[in-house]
């Protein structure tokens, strides 16, 4: 496949936007479609709506180039990527109308030999699913176009190197459709490409991630029995793992995200009786997150009981992991949130963002300085510079992510 094609994503996203940009940036002819008549504008004025490193200057140069473009309607292209969310609804069943929708958009623009290629994280099946809708609206195409799996498996802050360098599994509805899709990464992806199917491809991005929630909920476990136990659980981990094969990973509030909070459900739903292990991590990692709560209530009550007044909590991080803006499914986020609509007298404190919901946010110097309780949910690198005063303050520290317990 050579450069000379035109290429659709569907969805402007965390994944969508740098991935089209990179995919612009090998001088062949891209066009975002989102919903969001703003990201539109955003885009198409060089500039982005989510922090991420290398990406502003990336669509800038693109866009100005006349190599990428954004639009709120679908056009015709050769390759058509999907990059849109596929949340869960209630009782954790996988949302994927999303998906749906957005090859109900590409349908009538289909021609023969097309490419089409779902990068959203779905349960297996999904792509199968895909093709039977294409197949009854446009029956007369459906055995002409390619479809493929390929999902994104790129750590937030480091999107762009990860989406060029990072191995991919390709997995077409069948060998022709893989090929396609492999010849089409090629183009602008350095790492592996490794063959597959489409339903095993599907099941890899959702396994990667409930194996990485697995061993995040064995270290909130320990967490949980070390605080029982009066042992220090990051000391603990830390002389664990200085066995040669031992690598427990560091306990948090919980687990958030767009991927790990996520994709175990999916297998969960579809599994239901074989899941079990994964079922179980996903608990666990919920339950920390609400353990966090009661533990910041009962230090809240303590001290109310000790100086007859509430105490003003500050809550350093709102974000799913350090150093980005993302708040998707962050128990951060969802902690403080429900420590203040509890009644909490609560100073929010996130530097990587501009303004949250209604509420005002505090600077995490001026948070520390005024709060009687520090929570620290979120180990920032921008909370490094703060760190002796941390450690000096009068306030009580409660640290949910080891910040404090970190190598100097």
């Amino acid at each position: 496949m050579n450069k000379d094609i035109k290429v659709t994503m569907m969805g402007l996203g965390y994944i969508g936007l740098p991935t089209a940009a990179l995919i612009a940036s090998q001088k062949i002819q891209v066009t975002g479609v989102d919903i969001n008549a703003q990201v539109i504008e955003t885009v198409n004025k060089g500039e982005i709506h989510i922090i991420e490193p290398d990406l502003e200057g990336l669509v800038k140069y693109t866009v100005e180039k006349g190599y990428l473009r954004a639009r709120l309607d679908v056009v015709a292209s050769d390759v058509y990527l999907i990059a849109v969310p596929t949340p869960f609804k209630d009782n954790h069943v996988p949302d994927i109308s999303y998906v749906q929708a957005a090859i109900q958009h590409i349908i009538p623009l289909l021609k023969a030999e097309d490419l089409v290629i779902i990068e959203s994280t779905s349960p297996v099946g999904t792509t199968e699913k895909m093709l039977e809708l294409i197949g009854h609206t446009r029956p007369e195409i459906v055995e002409q176009v390619h479809l493929a799996y390929c999902p994104e498996r790129v750590l937030p802050g480091k999107i762009i190197y990860e989406l060029e360098r990072n191995d991919r599994v390709i997995g077409g509805i069948n060998e022709v459709a893989t090929q396609k899709a492999i010849e089409f990464y090629q183009l602008f992806v350095k790492g592996t490409l490794h063959k597959t199917n489409a339903r095993t491809a599907e099941m890899c991005k959702l396994v990667e991630n409930s194996s990485r929630d697995v061993n995040i909920a064995f270290a909130n476990e320990l967490s949980l029995i070390c605080d029982k136990a009066a042992i220090n659980v990051w000391e603990l981990i830390n002389l664990a793992n200085r066995h040669p094969r031992v690598n427990i990973l560091q306990p948090g509030p919980g687990v958030g995200g767009h991927c790990i909070a996520v994709d175990p459900w999916f297998i969960v739903h579809d599994f239901p009786k074989e899941a079990q292990m994964i079922s179980q991590a996903r608990n666990i990692n919920n339950y920390k997150t609400e353990w966090v709560i009661e533990k910041v209530k009962n230090a809240a009550l303590e001290f109310e009981l000790n100086h007859q007044r509430k105490p003003l909590v500050a809550c350093l991080g709102l974000t799913f992991k350090p150093n980005i803006d993302d708040l998707r499914e962050s128990p951060a986020k969802y902690i403080a949130d429900s420590l203040f609509q509890q009644g909490l007298n609560l100073l929010f404190v996130e530097p990587n963002i501009e303004s949250y919901n209604e509420q005002p946010l505090t600077s995490p110097k001026e948070a520390i300085q005024k709060a009687d309780l520090i929570v620290l949910l979120v180990a920032h690198q921008k909370f490094q510079t703060l760190k002796a005063q941390l450690l000096t303050t009068e306030a009580r520290v409660l640290d949910f992510c080891g910040f404090t317990h970190q190598s100097k």
